[in-house]
């Protein structure tokens, strides 16, 4: 699977988004607060941002399904986002679809193709590197979560709401 990147590396960004000053890192970069689905404690991590949506923004594990923020987000939704001057917002994890998660893969390939080289390239993935056509288990193997804004009721019962 993929390659690791440094853990200070990776978490050199937090104060900054602890402090307010997110911002500094641009519109592609956010902090997601999730729980340990053992401990409950809070976590957090520093992600590239996929693509924004109106109310929401689509992430993706680059470590695959392995990946602990992503586990502990399919145990438990509920997180809270830092984007910009945005801090601590309440929101809901939902992992999309594998389809979905291609085709969100394909189109951020397609948009920034230097960045997905360079991601590709980091995480020993190239597929995001190639100019190919995306595989179809590319949204398996790297699976995209959708953040929303939480709504009243919480994360649990907008699922429900959305089974029917």
């Amino acid at each position: 699977m993929a390659r690791r990147m440094p853990r200070a590396l990776a978490r050199a960004p937090i104060p900054l988004f602890e402090r307010g000053l997110g911002w500094l890192l641009g519109g592609r970069v956010m902090m997601l607060e999730h729980r340990g689905r053992r401990t409950g404690l809070a976590r957090r991590a520093v992600l590239e941002v996929l693509e924004r949506e109106p109310g929401a923004l689509v992430l993706v594990s680059g470590y695959g399904r392995t990946s602990q923020w992503f586990r502990n987000v399919r145990a438990n939704p509920e997180v809270r986002v830092w984007t910009g001057a945005v801090r601590g917002a309440p929101g809901c994890a939902e992992v999309l679809p594998p389809e979905e998660a291609r085709q969100r893969l394909q189109r951020y390939r397609d948009r920034h193709p230097r960045s997905s080289a360079v991601l590709g390239r980091v995480l020993g993935l190239p597929e995001l590197a190639s100019g190919d056509p995306l595989p179809p288990d590319i949204g398996r193997r790297l699976p995209v979560v959708r953040v929303a804004a939480r709504p009243p009721g919480g994360c649990r019962r907008a699922h429900e709401n959305l089974r029917g």
